[in-house]
């Protein structure tokens, strides 16, 4: 009898606590707000999705849902973050927030970008989501920041080819090494990357025996980055006629064949 009646009491409980009680939309905002202040970040997005399904039509919702995506985000739970964001962004087009929305969901994929020995899927993703902001809300301080960040990222894609690239040619699979760093000089011109990728040109066309290409790629860095160490090391690769900046050669003709010229033929 006695195992029966805790039984039954403990029927009860989990009853009582399945019952839906309702509460003022104010309220339950209030309390999301006081746990995201608190830092309790999965408390707080559980608040506000509790002001949704409560009030789904008042103007709290909306809001509810904006703010328990940012919940998620400072939890750094980034996927749930993003999914909440796509839904508001589809949900509520044309409201004012959709710019944060937008930026938000871009910094979700930015905190997730890894070191450049690892995949970076999400540095591509954080790329695209960032140059999204940029081409929608120009004028806004989202886009302004969207387009820092921008600048990073690709510096990060860059890394990852070189390091791609330095490790083709420890390999000594030249040809790799060669396209590695022809992408780095093609597509992200405005790196850090590119004097170290110049010089790596030189050096490996000198590997192969490919003279001129090489005092081609040192002329281009000595043109672009003439104070770089880069440069420099260039320099002692190949011919010093065909890299110093100021040299010039002659040609068949009699004409001056000055570096600059022999640079600009590569391309």
């Amino acid at each position: 009898m006695a195992l029966g009646a805790a039984l039954l009491l403990g029927a009860c409980a989990g009853e009582k606590e399945d019952v839906y009680v309702e509460r003022p939309v104010a309220d339950l905002y209030n309390k999301a707000v006081d746990d995201l202040e608190d830092e309790n970040y999965a408390a707080a997005a559980k608040a506000f999705d509790e002001v949704e399904r409560q009030h789904p039509y008042s103007t709290w919702a909306t809001k509810a849902q904006l703010m328990a995506a940012y919940s998620h985000y400072e939890n750094e739970r980034y996927d749930d973050a993003i999914i909440a964001l796509d839904r508001f962004i589809q949900l509520h087009p044309g409201n004012a927030d959709v710019p944060y929305a937008y930026y938000l969901k871009a910094l979700s994929y930015y905190e997730q970008i890894s070191d450049v020995g690892r995949d970076q899927k999400m540095t591509n993703l954080a790329t695209s989501s960032l140059q999204d902001v940029v081409t929608r809300f120009p004028d806004t301080t989202y886009a302004r920041d969207a387009r820092l960040k921008i600048d990073l990222t690709l510096d990060h894609l860059a890394g990852k080819e070189m390091e791609v690239g330095r490790w083709y040619q420890k390999q000594k699979h030249h040809l790799a090494a060669i396209n590695r760093f022809r992408v780095v000089v093609d597509e992200y011109q405005q790196t850090t990357h590119v004097p170290e990728a110049l010089y790596r040109l030189a050096e490996t066309y000198t590997l192969l025996g490919l003279n001129a290409e090489a005092e081609k790629a040192a002329s281009v860095l000595g043109y672009n980055y003439p104070g770089s160490e880069w440069y420099e090391n260039a320099y002692a690769l190949v011919a010093k006629g065909a890299t110093n900046p100021e040299a010039v050669r002659v040609g068949e003709d009699g004409s001056e064949d000055g570096w600059f010229s022999r640079m600009t033929r590569w391309f």
